[in-house]
């Protein structure tokens, strides 16, 4: 679950992890009375007002500006809020802003020993730890930085057993060229951010930058945080924070019936009951001259009323021009899959072609089921049968 920075910044704090101070605002008034309370608190004599979307790259969008008088903050937030926002992670639509961060500036006039850094954890799937991976060139992008000069991105491996250790810790910090007092602060920020990381269930905290300013103060100019979902059950306060503005509203009404769908650009709809068979699936339907419309995932229970909800979810794209079921009956009966199947297809009143590949726990009953409805629907028990039928109908 992406989370916006403003949040993502409030559980860092929680973990001692030192962040700009900064307060959300959805009106140029309300960014005003914000500003005028982060100088009163902190003294700051600028602004850093940052567009909160899901979304990178706000900055080489113009939703990042920096306000040097409160006219300014009033002029800069009345832009932004309400303007869609098209940064390199966007659709070619944008995203619409509807509130903004507005931040004290840490840096601060003719200093000249700011320092920026690149600092992120996430985990690596294919070692099964947790990492650390880490650049002296902050505030620029990532990729580009590996892909240009590769000898600055270093890498530290997190051993499960034992969590981070202080030399870990340090050796980031050394990495970064730092030394004395700000190599303690440093490793320090280090720890407490591995701390907030675990607990807060994240798979992906990226602070770009990290900033050394004058005085050694380390802190989390920018935090891009993302909360693994199957651990929302235990942090029910992270999960309200859920913005189901910032998703695609039919990927939001699909997990209110517990189906994992993404929608892709093709023009085959697929539902199918399993991730690893999901992807076979989109393969197929890829070798047979289609497109995938959609990820689709029923899961186990593969019911009457779950296949109609998934057949209308399809149904909403409208570049989709068949659909293709594909179900390996293990937990679920297939006959009772095809039951399901006809009479969601009654339900909705199908127009488009429709192939359904069932097999497994009685997927010869389900063929049959299927082939006596009366409906024009394509069954097929192979894969290859499959394929073969979605070449043909899309022909």
């Amino acid at each position: 679950m992406n989370i916006h920075e403003y949040q993502g910044k409030s559980i860092l704090g929680k973990y001692g992890v030192v962040v700009p101070n900064g307060y959300v605002a959805d009106s140029p008034d309300k960014a005003v009375e914000v500003a005028k309370a982060l100088q009163a608190k902190t003294g700051t004599k600028f602004w850093v007002i940052k567009a909160q979307i899901h979304a990178g790259g706000r900055g080489k969008g113009g939703g990042v500006k920096l306000a040097k008088t409160l006219d300014e903050v009033r002029e800069i937030s009345k832009n932004i809020i309400g303007m869609r926002l098209v940064t390199p992670q966007t659709k070619a639509e944008g995203k619409l802003v509807s509130k903004v961060l507005v931040q004290q500036d840490v840096y601060y006039p003719g200093e000249a020993e700011i320092e920026e850094f690149y600092l992120s954890i996430l985990l690596n799937r294919q070692i099964g730890r947790n990492m650390i991976v880490y650049s002296p060139e902050g505030g620029m992008n990532i990729e580009e930085v590996a892909e240009k000069t590769p000898e600055l991105i270093f890498k530290e491996k997190i051993n499960p057993a034992v969590g981070i250790l202080p030399f870990q810790c340090k050796k980031v910090a050394y990495n970064f060229g730092l030394e004395g007092q700000a190599l303690k602060m440093m490793a320090k920020f280090v720890a407490s951010l591995y701390k907030a990381y675990i607990g807060a269930d994240a798979s992906l905290f990226e602070i770009n930058p990290v900033v050394k300013t004058s005085d050694n103060q380390i802190m989390a100019v920018d935090a891009k945080v993302v909360i693994d979902n199957n651990a929302l059950f235990r942090q029910l306060e992270i999960a309200e924070m859920r913005d189901t503005s910032e998703e695609d509203p039919i990927e939001v009404e699909a997990s209110t019936f517990d189906l994992n769908y993404v929608k892709l650009d093709g023009n085959v709809g697929c539902m199918v009951n399993g991730a690893g068979l999901a992807m076979a699936t989109m393969d197929i339907i890829k070798l047979s001259g289609g497109e995938p419309a959609n990820f689709l995932d029923v899961g186990g229970a593969a019911d009457a009323k779950r296949v109609e909800e998934a057949f209308r979810i399809i149904l909403r794209d409208e570049n989709v021009e068949a659909i293709l079921i594909n179900i390996f009956g293990g937990i679920v009966r297939c006959d009772r899959v095809a039951s399901g199947v006809v009479e969601a297809a009654k339900s909705v009143d199908l127009q488009i072609p429709l192939i359904v590949r069932l097999q497994g726990t009685n997927a010869k009953q389900g063929k049959h089921i299927i082939d006596e409805s009366g409906l024009k629907v394509h069954s097929a028990i192979k894969l290859q049968d499959a394929a073969n039928l979605v070449a043909e109908v899309l022909k």
